[in-house]
């Protein structure tokens, strides 16, 4: 369930922490403390022990310009290491079920921003320090483009801090509300799904249960790309990836001719699909927040992988509707709603274009028996070949263009399609005329070079035949 803040508001924006006795059963110091104050713009630690940091290096961020500040700022250090003294802090974000969240830069370097989220562990229950531990050692596994980046994880006292990705274009929660009647168009919903369906099936692949999908939890990079946070109700499992190989026959692709008749012979394609759904997870535990909580949890007989695919589907419906589906006029009465037999209900048919797709993508999901939840075998495998995703290209997702909503400020990155821009300005000419000239002949093939066009010409699924 939702958990209350225990954090006490502050108007000047700064907290102090200290232990006068060694009462603590996680801390044997006789006094510490760890001072962040925006007044003074720094961060200091006194303490009788000495900080530890780790710096998490990612292979796919190598190219990230935030680690070559933060390798900078390790080097110029006298043990190599990265220290709270090497942050400043601009404003606080906001707080979070286990700690505050602060906008932070390197002090000598303030083109990166950082996020700070700052977990004072002796205010914690046993339970909470659990889900505290979990989520460090879960940011530490991460490396993909829809989640955030653990640059460095750093214990002070009583206090851990995570130094991760920080998103200034806010939540998806904060977009809808810009948004008329709290709900995004159809090919926006897709965009965001599509990233969020990846994210998952990463996640997934580890072997780690979200349990917390929300559109709050779900960050806007500056990019307009999304970022999935929180994951301090997550729980790990065992986890089997396979390759798994099918067939189906596609439209000839070349005039194959048989007989005297001219008939064209039917080709047959080979897919593989990789697979890695955590089916034995298994928790009893009651956590996330009522509204997206699956049937499982809310009878607390024990739940696994499937509680994150019915969150999706709890997802898709606020996107294109502005509420959850099984919303009553109090918590009890939602949970009620949830437990019992009812399907899932919508409102006046819509007949805009894939909303059809939509309808039947989500009461796949919000399937109230787990085993014949859509995803729950084979996870995202299954849900990318729904309809719905019909015409996205999954290895060139990130690569999509954001869309175009009210609120959503996007950063315009270089353009590396042509390569135009570094040839010297008496050849452009000849470069943007000879690629005019490629894009003619290649005709209806041209989509294949621009996958953006994937989340704004939705095709007509009904006239393609699908294999079931």
């Amino acid at each position: 369930m939702d958990e209350e803040n225990f954090y006490p508001s502050d108007l000047d924006l700064s907290f102090t922490s200290c232990t006068t006795t060694a009462t603590s059963a996680r801390s044997s110091l006789t006094r510490s403390s760890l001072t962040l104050s925006f007044n003074e713009s720094r961060l200091s630690t006194t303490s009788s022990t000495t900080a530890t940091t780790a710096v998490h290096h990612r292979p796919h961020r190598r190219s990230d310009p935030h680690w070559s500040a933060i390798k900078a700022a390790a080097t110029l250090s006298s043990d190599g290491l990265l220290h709270l003294r090497h942050l400043k802090l601009v404003r606080r974000l906001g707080s979070g079920n286990l700690g505050r969240v602060f906008l932070c830069r390197l002090r000598d370097y303030d083109h990166s921003n950082f996020a700070l989220k700052v977990v004072d562990r002796d205010s914690l229950t046993s339970k909470k320090l659990s889900h505290a531990q979990a989520e460090a050692e879960i940011l530490s596994l991460l490396d993909h483009p829809f989640l955030p980046t653990l640059y460095a994880h750093l214990e002070v006292s009583h206090y851990t801090c995570l130094l991760i990705d920080y998103c200034p274009n806010g939540d998806l929660h904060s977009l809808l509300r810009k948004q008329s009647g709290n709900r995004l168009p159809v090919d926006a919903v897709r965009f965001f799904a599509a990233e969020v369906l990846v994210a998952l099936e990463y996640l997934h692949a580890l072997g780690v249960v979200y349990r917390d999908l929300k559109p709050e939890n779900i960050l806007l990079r500056e990019d307009g790309h999304i970022m999935l946070s929180d994951f301090d109700l997550c729980f790990k499992a065992d986890v089997a990836p396979k390759l798994e190989s099918w067939a189906h026959k596609v439209e000839p692709t070349s005039n194959r001719w048989c007989g005297y008749f001219g008939c064209r012979q039917p080709e047959e394609e080979v897919v593989s699909e990789f697979v890695a759904e955590p089916t034995t997870a298994f928790s009893r535990s009651c956590v996330g927040t009522h509204e997206y909580l699956a049937p499982e949890i809310v009878s607390g007989n024990g739940h696994g992988n499937g509680v994150d695919w019915w969150a999706f589907g709890v997802l898709l419906y606020e996107l294109l509707y502005g509420t959850t589906p099984f919303k009553g006029g109090s918590k009890e009465a939602t949970l009620r709603s949830i437990a019992s037999t009812r399907g899932v209900r919508f409102e006046a048919a819509d007949d805009k274009e894939g909303m059809g797709e939509a309808r039947n993508l989500i009461e796949k999901l919000l399937v109230k028996d787990p085993r014949r939840r859509l995803g729950y075998a084979r996870g995202a495998t299954d849900i990318k070949r729904h309809p719905f995703f019909d015409g996205i290209k999954w290895p060139l997702i990130r690569t999509y263009k954001p869309p175009e909503v009210r609120g959503l400020v996007v950063k315009k990155a270089k353009s590396h399609e042509t390569g135009a821009l570094s040839l010297p300005k008496r050849r452009r000419g000849c470069w943007k005329g000879l690629n005019s000239i490629i894009k003619r002949s290649m005709g209806s093939k041209r989509n294949l070079i621009n996958s953006n066009h994937n989340y704004y010409c939705y095709r007509n699924v009904s006239k393609v035949k699908r294999s079931s």
